[in-house]
């Protein structure tokens, strides 16, 4: 039995419509994105775009899926519980902050008798005396104008989180030495 020319329009119908994607308000094709796109959106985001870049690129690349409600409905709730987390944080960071505040420490350095330092204190050092104090901190986070090379009481800035610093007071001294007396020679008691 030959095919009509209506059941063939059928057909291509259904392909079409299968092949539908929902549509945004623009007229575009709306995606949740899947991985962060450069130039697009962060991972996510809902985003709207035309549907060839959504057919031949973002797709088949995994890199964003239908913006059905179900998926925006997960992605709320996992960006409440984000948020939370972050919240956490944040709390965790200004009691660091705080505790640092109350904290101070010595490093010992070697200087000459006029307190400068042969060498310098960097964030390394810091870094090993908050240590030395349970307090766990990176390299980075010290923020020092310059490096520190001389005898003294020093105010450092520890960076903890984008809006939470904290001060730390940090005394550097001379390194201690042998203080017993030399024992006189035979040569020198004569």
């Amino acid at each position: 039995m030959p095919k009509t020319g209506s059941s063939i329009k059928r057909k291509r119908n259904a392909r079409r419509c299968a092949k539908r994607l929902p549509t945004g308000p623009h007229g575009g094709v709306e995606l949740l994105l899947i991985q962060p796109v450069e130039h697009l959106g962060k991972q996510g985001e809902v985003v709207e775009v035309r549907p060839g870049y959504a057919n031949n690129y973002l797709l088949p690349q995994g890199l964003a899926t239908f913006a059905s409600e179900h998926h925006k409905r997960m992605i709320e709730k996992h960006r409440a519980r984000l948020a939370e987390i972050q919240k956490a944080r944040m709390a965790s960071f200004r009691e660091l902050a705080d505790m640092l505040g109350q904290q101070s420490i010595t490093i010992e350095a070697n200087a000459n008798d006029d307190g400068h330092l042969y060498g310098s204190v960097g964030a390394p050092e810091i870094v090993a005396g908050l240590k030395r104090a349970n307090i766990t901190i990176t390299n980075d986070q010290v923020r020092l104008d310059g490096p520190i090379k001389e005898l003294g009481l020093y105010t450092i800035k520890i960076h903890l989180a984008q809006e939470v610093e904290g001060e730390l007071k940090v005394w550097v001294v001379p390194s201690v030495e042998d203080d017993r007396e030399p024992t006189p020679s035979p040569a020198a008691s004569s």
